[in-house]
């Protein structure tokens, strides 16, 4: 019954194309009746023919023979032509549903999956299905037809034959049931282990650096090829298999044919059918063996399809817990009002809270600070506010609406984001800057990375911001890097600002720069900053200081001075001795 959803859900792809499908199978039926009609013409040829002696008998026969074959060409090229441009097409739809399905599924969808085994869905698994819809189940339908017609010719031609050269056709089509079932569960293991090689392979390529610099290549080749060698004995079970039972169905055939020499032979020798009519249904016969080859092929397919559009389906209906609601509202005329009421969270259903009861409001236009240890729940904090995950407890409010409330794209336009990975694309400078504007002007990129002291570094490139910055921006610093994506948060000119420890990879100096243009660009928008660094901090509205996912102090640089806690001996190991040498200095 699943593997009938599956194959339910695949057919239901050619829908859209009605005229492709007709033409498709429209000319595999013509072809079928084509192939059926060839027996009959060779009988034809030997009774009226050859067997009485008529050359001009012999001649129209051959003459129709040629008609048919040239009709079957044409036939056959539509068959071809329609088969692979519905394969394609449905390989088209389907990678553009699995991709939307990628961009629209959550953070904590991502959390949990692997890129290589979500790029093996997107490439090989598609690529199985696509083999199958279109042209796979073209030939399937066409077997089929053709056993079909076969059988109904013979059962024409002498009932009685026909009752005993089938006498295999049972077994036969037992052991190709058989086969399916048996290769379907093969199949699917075959993708999944293609899915992790996937995933090893884009691991590998991605931290090819560290690879290298603690020379593991051996290392590296040698778990790959154990993982490859996993794949090939999976693949080759199949192989075998398919081996074992290609033979036997050949040998069924066999059998049939043996039968109606040994049954018909005589039958023919004494005048009971004609010497045509013998050799048309040993014509049937043989003709059957090319179905049954290929109803192993295309059961091979069929079970590869199932398994392949399996994994595709299960990312496609992949619940989305972040939808918007039906009743979902834009946010317009946003102040930036952020208040978080008593908000827990934990990354997994069931699992320990990364945040506990975490309640406090950002006014409009503040700098809302938040520190603390690795791990204390400061990015958690601001994943929430753009509904990157949703609270298991307590409200997120902006301009006092419930986030869960509003239409996430709205959301988002709103909101400027630095995160402390600057991922960039393998696009030019300026096609990076206004990614999230791409309607901006040149002089709409260039003033943003003017604000963000990145303007000076990129005109240094010959192509100033047409310069390609390859995969990842491995051409760029990280602090070249990270200015840019700065650039591109503030050419979005969002009501909030999130600097997700945005300059953690940039030195002294560059800082001071960013910080200086920041003291502008921060006024009249709330500004959420994550850093390690107090300088960047001690000038915040409000400053969180985070431990364990729990707020321990919270209140300005001065308040939190005044009072022990972690803060204070935060301060005392970053700041204290320089600014007191400030104060000395200042004093002499």
């Amino acid at each position: 019954m699943k593997h009938l959803d599956q194959y339910r859900r695949l057919l239901a792809h050619l829908r859209p194309y009605p005229r492709q499908v007709f033409y498709a199978y429209g000319s595999t039926l013509l072809a079928v009746g084509l192939n059926i009609a060839i027996p009959q013409l060779l009988k034809q040829a030997i009774d009226e023919g050859i067997a009485s002696g008529s050359s001009r008998a012999l001649l129209i026969t051959a003459l129709i023979i040629l008609g048919v074959a040239v009709v079957r060409v044409i036939f056959g090229f539509a068959q071809r032509y329609y088969g692979e441009w519905l394969s394609f097409r449905v390989a088209y739809d389907l990678r553009n549903r699995f991709y939307d399905a990628i961009q629209r599924l959550p953070f904590s969808f991502h959390d949990r999956s692997q890129t290589g085994d979500l790029m093996s869905r997107a490439t090989s698994d598609i690529t199985e299905t696509e083999r199958f819809v279109g042209v796979g189940l073209l030939e399937l339908s066409s077997t089929m037809l053709l056993l079909f017609g076969i059988i109904v010719a013979m059962v024409v031609e002498d009932l009685r034959l026909t009752g005993l050269a089938l006498l295999p056709l049972p077994v036969l089509l037992y052991a190709t049931i058989r086969f399916g079932n048996t290769v379907e569960p093969l199949f699917t293991k075959i993708q999944e282990q293609m899915g992790k090689l996937s995933t090893m392979m884009q691991e590998s390529l991605t931290g090819i650096r560290v690879v290298k610099a603690f020379a593991r290549e051996p290392y590296e080749l040698e778990k790959f090829d154990r993982d490859n060698g996993e794949w090939y004995n999976r693949r080759f079970a199949v192989i075998r298999i398919w081996g074992n039972s290609w033979p036997f169905f050949n040998f069924l055939v066999a059998i049939s044919v043996i039968i109606l020499l040994w049954i018909g032979g005589p039958q023919a020798m004494n005048g009971t059918i004609t010497v045509g009519s013998l050799f048309a249904m040993i014509s049937y016969v043989l003709l059957l063996n090319n179905p049954v080859q290929r109803l192993g092929f295309t059961v091979n397919l069929a079970a590869t399809a199932v398994a392949s559009s399996a994994r595709v389906f299960e990312i496609i209906d992949t619940f989305d817990e972040l939808a918007d609601k039906a009743d979902a509202h834009s946010l317009e005329h946003v102040q930036g009002n952020v208040k978080f009421e008593h908000v827990s969270f934990a990354y997994r259903e069931g699992g320990r809270p990364t945040l506990h009861d975490i309640s406090f409001e950002a006014k409009p236009g503040q700098v809302v600070a938040l520190m603390g240890p690795t791990g204390s729940g400061k990015s958690t904090i601001t994943n929430l506010i753009p509904r990157f995950y949703d609270p298991i407890e307590g409200r997120v409010l902006v301009d006092d609406h419930d986030v869960r409330d509003l239409a996430i794209q709205s959301l988002r336009q709103q909101i400027g984001i630095v995160l402390q990975d600057s991922f960039l694309f393998s696009s030019s400078i300026a096609d990076n800057i206004r990614y999230g504007r791409p309607e901006a002007s040149d002089e709409e990129v260039i003033a943003a990375a003017k604000a963000a002291r990145a303007h000076d570094f990129i005109l240094h490139f010959s192509e100033g911001y047409q310069t390609k910055i390859g995969e990842r921006g491995v051409t760029l610093s990280g602090g070249q890097r990270q200015r840019i994506a700065i650039a591109r948060a503030l050419l979005l000119n969002p009501r909030i600002l999130i600097l997700d420890d945005s300059t953690s990879s940039v030195d002294t100096e560059t800082e001071h720069l960013i910080q200086q243009a920041l003291e502008q660009l921060m006024q009249g928008r709330t500004t959420f900053v994550i850093a390690q660094r107090l300088l960047t901090l001690k000038n915040a509205d409000q400053i969180l200081v985070l431990d364990a996912g729990n707020v321990v102090q919270h209140g300005t640089h001065t308040e939190l001075l005044a009072q022990p806690g972690l803060y204070r001996t935060i301060y005392d190991l970053q700041l204290k001795d320089q600014e007191e040498s400030l104060v000395e200095e200042q004093r002499a």
